[in-house]
């Protein structure tokens, strides 16, 4: 596997992770550096970790968890961004912001894994693409890191331009990532 492909591979695994930090971004009043260091820490770390983790277990048990993949992200999605639809209501309805911190660890956590398990099955087949082991896993971290940063702060310059209550449109956007992965777009 050449570099070229390596880094392919890592900007097309890095999209939902860039998506969710753009939704975070449209969602969030201001930007801070914790919140640059969460998604970049989050989404590059299990970006990385899950390839690793699907290259080291891939061969017992790769096919049972391939093939659940994609539901078990899709829920997660589902749960997180109709929460954040339920809370932008609230917001609406009480004229006050919504319930919570989005920031939370267990969000971001939740998160990070959602848009993480297609990384997870795609590490079962880099063994059998010849891929550098520690190249491929450091270039989708890194990768994966630079992405979620830029469109979180992509995401909050868009928030910034249209509006305060943006909630909606980031619950918007996890559920139509979840739409794409049961469709299988």
């Amino acid at each position: 596997m050449t570099l070229a492909a390596i880094v392919a591979l890592a900007f097309g695994l890095a999209m939902d992770a860039a998506a969710v930090s753009a939704a975070r971004g449209l969602s969030t009043p201001a930007v801070r550096a914790r919140h640059v260091a969460l998604v970049a820490g989050f989404f590059g770390g299990f970006q990385a970790l899950m390839p690793a983790l699907g290259w080291a277990v891939g061969a017992t048990v790769g096919g049972y968890v391939a093939a659940w993949a994609r539901w078990i992200a899709a829920a997660v999605l589902v749960v997180i961004g109709g929460k954040m639809l339920w809370e932008a209501r609230l917001a609406a309805d009480d004229g006050g912001s919504t319930c919570g911190d989005p920031w939370r660890l267990g969000v971001m956590l939740a998160l990070a894994v959602a848009t993480s398990v297609d990384a997870l099955a795609v590490g079962f087949t880099l063994p059998l693409l010849r891929a550098p082991f520690t190249l491929t896993i450091v270039t989708i971290g890194l990768v994966t890191a630079a992405s979620s940063a830029l469109a979180l702060l992509v995401g909050r310059r868009l928030g910034a331009l249209l509006g305060r209550r943006l909630d909606a449109a980031g619950g918007a956007v996890l559920l139509a990532l979840a739409a794409k992965l049961l469709l299988g777009a």
